[in-house]
């Protein structure tokens, strides 16, 4: 295909299906918003940090994972890229119920570690028991599902997969909290709904892989064997940048939620809503980069450095035109879209002034990751790693705790136009060197 239309034609599903998984985690917070109960907004959004952890996790063996499978096409060396899709998916379940039995083990600690207070733990921990322990190893294998499908170029069936658990979760959250559950336990509704969308999803997506796996390398069978070390390493290698840039951003949520919570739980709830909402220009931006990793990946394998090239400016520019689009519409309907999760006057007041100066980082955010995503595509997984590093755990929670203590909770916002700005000078002069010292022939 013309690359344009190869950018499209693999991103515009995962697009989609970030979107809809955006979709049922803002459902969540507009049904609960419902409730009128800022405690219970707040105790939801400690959360998703945590929640977030998940999908870190899944982009470790799913990305790293998926992206060799890639590149071992690109050399046709298929009975390994089955050996490895085999692997990956084994891998997943493992670290998914390792994820589980650490947060059920500990789960006191960690919510007050978040900012838990007196009128926000229990909610918090009724949340946290389905989505987190409970949900941890169908979330993280329904993910790694969804990567291995992209690697083959099944993005249709995968972006379906995703939005089927996200419209669930839609039909599933007034279902549990408002007509199974009393009243005072709608954040355990939401949680066991979140819980049995991805049970779903997965089902699913184990189905679709049964279906392609004689059309294709994927295959879920112990029976094919491990791949070599070198591609187990590589694995978790190249993974790694995807999953640390992930496991930082968290952690940057978790910061920054937790610095927020200084100045009551008001605000607390309100940069809650923020951090979900701004993910509707992230979130496409995320999707365009996983479908194009493939093609990099296959591209670059195979030494097509123009087709390669073409991809990344082409999808490069798709995502800046998203976020330039996305800061017209919060500039313009901030306390509208606050509005949408909550009608506390209070939360609407200071969450539309986050908003507004959040939405403008929208563009830097897309590049820094752009690059993290190109780099892993490549195998290039130390170069990604550091700059992942470098993004999130040099720059950007250093910056919360200065610019918070200079400026007060609107420093805590303004940190992230600050910390990306910088990111992204230090990303482009690094990929620049690095592309002029590929050997392509």
């Amino acid at each position: 295909m013309p690359v344009q239309k190869a950018v499209l034609t693999m991103a515009v599903p995962t697009v989609i299906g970030q979107l809809i998984v955006l979709f049922y985690n803002l459902a969540d917070t507009f049904f609960i918003g419902r409730t009128g109960n800022p405690y219970m907004v707040a105790g939801a959004s400690l959360i998703l940090p945590v929640f977030n952890i998940a999908s870190a996790l899944a982009a470790i063996v799913g990305l790293g994972g998926g992206t060799l499978i890639s590149r071992l096409l690109g050399r046709n060396e298929r009975e390994e890229a089955s050996r490895v899709s085999s692997f990956t998916f084994y891998a997943a379940a493992l670290i998914g119920l390792c994820w589980a039995v650490f947060t059920l083990l500990f789960m006191n600690r960690i919510l007050m570690l978040l900012g838990a207070s007196e009128n926000t733990f229990s909610y918090a921990r009724q949340y946290a028991l389905c989505v987190v322990a409970a949900g941890a190893v169908p979330t993280i294998l329904q993910l790694t599902c969804a990567q291995l499908l992209r690697a083959v170029g099944c993005s249709g069936q995968a972006g379906f997969g995703v939005s089927m658990g996200g419209i669930l979760n839609v039909i599933l959250d007034p279902l549990f909290m408002f007509v199974l559950f009393p009243k005072g336990y709608e954040i355990l509704g939401a949680g066991i709904a979140t819980l049995l969308s991805n049970v779903i999803t997965l089902i699913y997506f184990l189905a679709v892989i049964r279906s392609v796996r004689k059309t294709t390398v994927l295959t879920l069978s112990p029976a094919v064997g491990l791949p070599s070390k070198e591609h187990i390493r590589s694995i978790f290698i190249n993974g790694l940048p995807g999953g640390t840039s992930n496991l930082l951003f968290d952690l940057s949520q978790i910061m920054i939620n937790k610095l927020m919570s200084g100045y009551g739980d008001i605000p607390l709830a309100a940069i809650g809503i923020i951090l979900k909402a701004e993910r509707i220009p992230l979130n496409t931006g995320v999707g365009i980069c996983q479908g194009i990793i493939p093609i990099i990946a296959y591209n670059y394998a195979a030494r097509n450095k123009k087709r390669m090239m073409d991809t990344i400016w082409f999808s490069r520019l798709l995502g800046l035109a998203v976020a330039a689009v996305s800061i017209a519409m919060y500039e313009l309907f901030a306390p509208q879209i606050m509005h949408l999760f909550i009608s506390d006057a209070a939360t609407v007041g200071i969450g539309t002034g986050f908003l507004r100066a959040r939405c403008l980082a929208t563009p830097f955010m897309f590049i820094a990751f752009h690059l993290v995503f190109s780099f892993t595509a490549m195998g290039e997984g130390k170069t990604a790693l550091s700059l992942a590093v470098i993004r999130q755990l040099v720059l950007y929670i250093p910056l919360l705790f200065l610019m918070g203590r200079l400026f007060g909770m609107y420093g805590l916002v303004w940190a992230q136009l600050v910390g990306d700005i910088m990111t992204d000078i230090i990303s482009i002069v690094w990929f620049r060197y690095k592309m002029n010292r590929i050997q392509w022939e």
